[in-house]
């Protein structure tokens, strides 16, 4: 009861102090009448262009838009938004605080049927309407939103619409059949919030003021002796086909700016417009008590095998006639001398669990620090940078972890376990990233990562966390080895024949359905999150989950290891590990179900990279949750053969 009051309080205060530690705000006011402090030019700054139809991106210029004329640097990324594939870049848009604009013209993209590139530059803006990729432009860190209603408020705008069969996505009425508009002009309203400081005076009442939102209209204009004020102008359609030698095609890029004053949202409330368009609390609070629902089964089932059936166990083992020996063995007592018997390939599991260590550590602060408000949407990476800093930074645990089981099993190549511990599971992602990360650069994609960052992270990997492996394997071997409550036998025990239920397969696939109907409400907001390009901020409910997982995979292992015993079968070691763990299949399963059903990709590149970075996302899963059942197993066979007479 104590935890749930706990956990439901971090979700009050994520919700609380979500900005307390946000960005500073900016103050901004009029060019002609400058304040101290306070900027008059309002920066917009564009993002990568994704969408739903594939797991590419691309960059801003990718699609020849218009380019700044001077070189001004792009904003200084962090690890995660690199890694993430952000590439936010300075924009040719100029805008003044509180200054008007109808209609200004950026630049004037000129295309002939004489050049090769011009027709390919055409085919791409075609390709790209076609699958809806949306631009996403940034203004004081705020994304700039489409509102389609007062309540359906969406980050990003699509570059174009289309139209094909009698139907089509335009924002306004389109005559043409089968045609591709380019959204040319973009209607801005910048909403501002002046007087919120007093401080300032009342020139800062009419001259300046703190952005709250804003919103976006495109359009899609043919200038052709038209203006962009007069609405009945036609769309701007793009050829169908490449243009022939002698053919031109013109896009002029321009827009409007409109100030918009509101003192009735605060500066410190400005995301909640965005974020609570994003719809689904109740889902989430059904999926807490779903998975409370079954933390509360699970826990009444365990807690009835420790306090009555064990209990009972454990008082008859220990009962001794008068002058004659104990009792007969039966049950779980019969395999004492077999338990805690070291398990083929010792190395290999020593190895997972303290990868597995490092990934449960790793995630529970993270979350801990998200739920507290660090890592908000304002703070951009902030999320994936905390994460990989902190896997690096946990190579010490895990060196320690392997190298305490692996002396347990009696394991004397100490650096084999030293390499594989730094090596392995590390290896695999990063070889895994490095794969799809050149399917990235030959797409020409903005999330391929570049050369130089990832020589950064194998700096990271190679003189960070590899030497604190090897400092937390050093002390971990100095220690004496774990010292069992039960001798174990020269000669092992027959183990009698198995039913079907506690056979290793059907136990492990029976093992992993709880602890993933814990999560997989939950996990469908995440993959939308990730692959639909929508912001995930309720790290409350992810925190609450977590513990709930954590919970699940403890009980579910140790309620089938003790019917394992039970029945005779001390191959536990391993067990413990994949009961909890085969939860990552279920993952997977449900990831392919979200593919095709969900998302609507077709080529065979962004394919390749869903289940590319799903196989990642599951193999770390499966380090979490397999190492949580198995470290809760070898607690509970610790606890009950230490309390148990054996002679």
């Amino acid at each position: 009861m104590l935890k749930t009051v706990v956990l439901i309080f971090c979700i009050n205060v994520a919700v609380e102090s979500f900005y307390l530690p946000g960005l500073a705000p900016v103050n901004y006011c009029k060019k002609d009448e400058p304040l101290d402090g306070c900027k008059s030019e309002v920066k917009l700054f564009v993002n990568r262009l994704n969408t739903d139809e594939s797991v590419i991106p691309y960059e801003y210029h990718h699609f020849d838009f218009c380019l700044p004329v001077n070189n001004e640097k792009s904003p200084v990324e962090n690890l995660g938004q690199v890694v993430f594939g952000e590439r936010i870049r300075p924009s040719p848009y100029e805008i003044e605080f509180m200054k008007n604009e109808t209609c200004k013209v950026v630049c004037h993209k000129k295309y002939s049927g004489d050049k090769y590139a011009d027709n390919l530059q055409l085919s791409m803006l075609r390709k790209g309407i076609s699958l809806k990729y949306q631009h996403h432009w940034i203004v004081d860190n705020m994304p700039i939103t489409t509102c389609y209603d007062k309540d359906d408020c969406r980050t990003g705008f699509p570059m174009g619409c289309f139209s094909r069969n009698g139907r089509h996505n335009c924002l306004e009425d389109v005559g043409r059949e089968n045609a591709n508009y380019i959204y040319n002009h973009v209607n801005l309203t910048i909403t501002y919030h002046s007087g919120a400081h007093e401080e300032w005076g009342s020139k800062f009442h009419e001259n300046g003021g703190r952005i709250i939102s804003v919103k976006v209209i495109p359009r899609s204009i043919d200038y052709k002796g038209h203006n962009c004020s007069q609405f009945e102008t036609e769309p701007l359609a793009i050829p169908n086909d490449n243009l022939k030698p002698g053919e031109t095609f013109d896009i002029i890029y321009t827009y409007s700016i409109t100030f918009v004053q509101d003192d009735h949202v605060k500066w410190s409330s400005r995301w909640d417009y965005i974020l609570e368009s994003i719809p689904h609390t109740n889902i989430q609070w059904f999926s807490i008590l779903n998975s409370l629902v079954i933390v509360v089964f699970l826990s009444g089932m365990v807690a009835m095998i420790l306090l009555r059936t064990l209990h009972k166990d454990i008082a008859r083992y220990n009962q001794i006639d008068n002058g004659e020996d104990a009792q007969e063995e039966f049950g779980w007592k019969l395999v004492h001398g077999d338990v805690f018997r070291p398990p083929r390939k010792g190395m290999l599991l020593s190895v997972l669990l303290g990868s597995g260590v490092q990934v449960f550590f790793m995630t529970l602060v993270t979350l801990a620090f998200a739920c507290l408000g660090f890592l908000s949407p304002a703070n951009r990476g902030a999320l994936m940078t905390c994460a990989m800093v902190l896997y690096v930074l946990l190579g010490s645990p895990a060196g320690y972890i392997s190298a305490r089981i692996y002396k347990s099993f009696g394991g004397e190549k100490w650096k084999s376990n030293v390499l594989l511990t730094s090596m392995l599971a590390t290896g695999i992602v990063f070889g895994l990233f490095f794969i799809m990360n050149l399917v990235l650069w030959a797409k020409d994609s903005s999330a391929a990562v570049p050369f130089s960052t990832l020589i950064g992270l194998l700096a990271l990997w190679w003189l960070v966390s590899v030497p604190l492996t090897f400092i937390g394997a050093f002390f971990g071997f100095r220690k004496r080895a774990l010292e069992h409550p039960v001798r174990t036998n020269q000669i092992p025990r027959l183990i009698p024949e198995q039913s079907v239920y506690t056979k290793p397969i059907p136990s492990i696939i029976m093992g992993g359905v709880l602890p993933f109907g814990c999560i997989f409400i939950q996990l469908f907001f995440i993959l939308k999150s990730i692959w639909s390009s929508q912001m995930y901020y309720m790290f409350g409910f992810l925190f609450l989950v977590f513990i709930i997982l954590v919970i699940t995979c403890a009980e579910t292992t140790i309620l089938l290891c003790y019917f394992h015993l039970c029945a005779e079968d001390y191959h536990w070691w391993w067990r413990s590990y994949m009961t909890s763990g085969f939860t990552a299949v279920y993952l997977f399963l449900y990831c392919c179900h979200y593919f095709f059903t969900k998302l609507q990709i077709e080529d065979a590149a962004s394919a390749f990279l869903y289940f590319g970075y799903t196989i990642i996302m599951v193999f770390l899963f499966n380090l979490l949750t397999g190492t949580i059942g198995f470290f809760a197993c070898f607690w509970f066979i610790r606890k009950i053969y230490s309390v148990v007479k054996v002679d």
